[in-house]
């Protein structure tokens, strides 16, 4: 059921200091006696020692047998677990008027909490620019993926203009297209058919006019938000049928038939189409809590104000036409959504939404994949949508998404097994992002000089 929110409140104008992470670039820096979760498989690799070099996993090995290079930096991991950074499938980033510092403090937020990929999806015009920068190191962050402006109703009014906006983000660097609502059925054709003559992939809502079957037959390359599969399920007999869309939003979740959940998990899985379910922004949206109470969560502090504010009053309108009935049987209906598509074997990647209606960079992947334990799938399932799907879809997978020799170090040390609860993630003793060791407390500090900027 499609839910009308903002999709990304521009963040505010900041001048508080915020200091880039620093940390010493040592050549070679050594994991002792840590035990390794490498996600190519459910297994951990008990008492390794990991050696990075030059930014790639150089060698994995018993730590009684793999001798630590001379002058490395030595990492005790003893008692902990190394796995592979996550991938947030829908994050979002600023826009140029918010500044350098608002950009490097999102930045900061994401690789703060393990994140070492990120799929921007909403685009501005210094996002490739920003990408740029991460990849060459002027600017700590995860290595980013950049959607160009929405393709939505307002902006694609016609055949010609869908053409001329596909070829346009692809000559200005965007690697992917970003579907919104509002298109028309010929416009998003028209989208189609040039994305694939340019060669750049293309995701994101469903519009009404096109629908899921549409959808999948076209192949889009990736469904946001589980968007149109509560559509598609409407019952056959539904008396709602053709009623105004307010009525339909309203009464929508009363007349849905749920023995059609197989037949469209499978028609996705055959279609090789990937879903970003954003499970906890539908829990936040689905809330009953008021936006005061939401406003509370410890990692609200990172939240730019006026942001926060302005999620405090949309929060509190909602709540004025709130339903529990009907919000009780939407949260219900889209668990058993993506129990389905998994079980079905179709593709699934973690993604969030942030920063978006108090989830928050980082942090919001940590609820999310909880939300995602809870609607049945086991943590490593839930672990293998961030760290191995990604690199499947991103075609990268000979350089990340498990802890292999020759990889890329992007990595998260913690301090539990996350295998036996995705909450352990969250208890980090330090992440490696492109080489870059940074520990619990250089991490630490770079989340407080944040919480100080929004403070002011």
């Amino acid at each position: 059921m499609k839910m009308i929110l903002p999709l990304f409140l521009l963040l505010a104008l900041t001048s508080a200091p915020l200091a880039r992470a620093q940390q010493a670039k040592a050549a070679v820096v050594a994991f002792e006696n840590v035990n390794v979760v490498p996600m190519d498989r459910e297994r951990v690799l008990e008492k390794q020692t990991v050696i990075v070099r030059d930014g790639r996993i150089a060698e994995i090995g018993p730590a009684g047998k793999t001798k630590t290079p001379e002058g490395a930096v030595r990492v005790d991991g003893r008692g902990k677990y190394l796995m592979p950074g996550l991938a947030e499938m829908h994050g979002h980033l600023p826009p140029p008027q918010a500044g350098e510092k608002e950009i490097a403090a999102t930045l900061a937020l994401f690789v703060a909490n393990g994140v070492t990929t990120v799929r921007g999806m909403f685009g501005f015009p210094n996002h490739p620019e920003v990408r740029d920068k991460v990849s060459r190191g002027d600017i700590l962050g995860p290595r980013l993926y950049v959607a160009g402006p929405a393709l939505s109703g307002n902006s694609v009014p016609s055949v010609e203009v869908a053409q001329k906006m596909v070829r346009d983000q692809k000559a200005a660097g965007f690697d992917l297209l970003k579907v919104h609502e509002g298109l028309s059925l010929e416009a998003y054709d028209a989208v189609v058919a040039a994305a694939k003559d340019a060669g750049i992939a293309y995701g994101g809502h469903i519009p009404d006019k096109v629908g899921l079957q549409h959808a999948l037959k076209t192949k889009m390359a990736t469904i946001e938000h589980l968007d149109n599969y509560i559509e598609a399920l409407e019952a056959d007999n539904s008396p709602i049928k053709g009623a105004d869309p307010q009525t339909r939003a309203a009464k929508l979740p009363f007349h849905l038939d749920e023995k059609k959940i197989p037949a469209l998990a499978t028609a996705t899985r055959d279609a090789g189409v990937w879903n970003v379910p954003t499970m906890a922004l539908y829990l936040n949206v689905f809330s009953s809590e008021s936006g005061e109470a939401l406003a509370q969560r410890e990692e609200m502090k990172y939240a730019v104000p006026q942001m926060l504010k302005n999620w405090v009053g949309q929060r509190n309108n909602q709540l004025k036409s709130f339903d529990p009935e009907a919000i009780k049987r939407l949260v219900d209906i889209r668990k058993k959504i993506l129990k389905g598509l998994h079980a079905a074997g179709a593709k699934i990647m973690l993604g969030s939404d942030s920063p978006q209606f108090f989830n928050i960079p980082g942090f919001a992947l940590q609820r999310e994949m909880q939300a995602m334990v809870d609607a049945g799938l086991t943590p490593y399932q839930v672990l293998e949508t961030g760290t191995r799907n990604p690199a499947i879809y991103l075609k990268t997978i000979n350089e990340t998404g498990t802890v292999e020799v020759g990889k890329r170090a992007d990595l998260i040390l913690v301090d539990a097994n996350p295998l036996e609860s995705v909450g352990n993630v969250a208890r980090r003793s330090g992440v490696m992002v492109n080489g870059k060791w940074l520990p619990a407390s250089e991490l630490n500090k770079m989340l407080d000089e944040i919480a100080a900027m929004r403070k002011g």
